[in-house]
């Protein structure tokens, strides 16, 4: 599986992938079974500490089969802000009329093979880290504790844990990288004035983009 990735919007930088990965946590999971592609979508947690890239870990229903046969490959994309953007905002378009309509956005992808998880310890460990990441700073968290052992119990019966060392990692941002830095301002200037999509591409954009942070 490969990744079309002009140089321009290449992203290396580890702490922004990190970054992305955790702040868009449902991600499309895609792996080869059997010779054939099968596709999930499920919430992913990074720990950072575990491989040269980090893990991923998470859970699949047991229902699900694709637990039941080892994927040959494997690759997980987390996509980040995305947005259409309009010829409008280049402030070239005014000069020349030599623009088009594009889409800009984020997205990560993570290549590594799963390790499957039954054991009711180590499951009950996963599925309290998931729950305690994602209920922080809420001002009622819930915990895994909360509800009964025996229903936990049963609840835990019907999932398969999923861990996923990261093996390979690219980020493609593709904010505008590839147009003058006028028109890199117009844009970021016109999202910000936009649908919540938009100014979440805008702010992508200020982090990224050379042409938008120096302005």
């Amino acid at each position: 599986m490969s990744l079309y990735l002009p140089r321009h919007f290449e992203q290396n930088d580890p702490a922004a992938l990190r970054a992305l990965m955790h702040e868009h946590p449902l991600a499309t999971w895609v792996c080869v079974v059997d010779g054939e592609l099968v596709v999930n979508h499920l919430p992913l947690h990074l720990d950072a500490t575990r491989g040269a890239h980090g893990t991923l870990i998470g859970h699949v229903a047991r229902a699900n089969a694709v637990w039941k046969t080892a994927p040959t490959s494997s690759v997980v994309i987390f996509h980040g802000p995305q947005s259409y953007v309009t010829p409008s905002w280049y402030p070239t378009k005014r000069e020349t009329g030599k623009v088009v309509p594009t889409w800009n956005y984020a997205v990560v992808h993570a290549h590594g093979l799963p390790r499957f998880i039954h054991d009711t310890t180590e499951l009950h460990a996963l599925v309290s880290r998931l729950t305690n990441r994602h209920e922080e700073g809420r001002a009622h968290p819930w915990s895994v504790d909360d509800a009964p052992h025996d229903y936990t119990h049963t609840m835990l019966g019907a999932i398969v844990g999923l861990e996923i060392e990261i093996t390979k990692i690219q980020g493609k941002f593709k904010l505008s990288q590839n147009r003058l830095p006028v028109d890199q301002q117009g844009v970021h200037a016109g999202a910000l004035q936009g649908t919540q999509e938009e100014r979440a591409m805008a702010q992508a954009m200020a982090q990224a983009v050379p042409g938008v942070r120096g302005a």
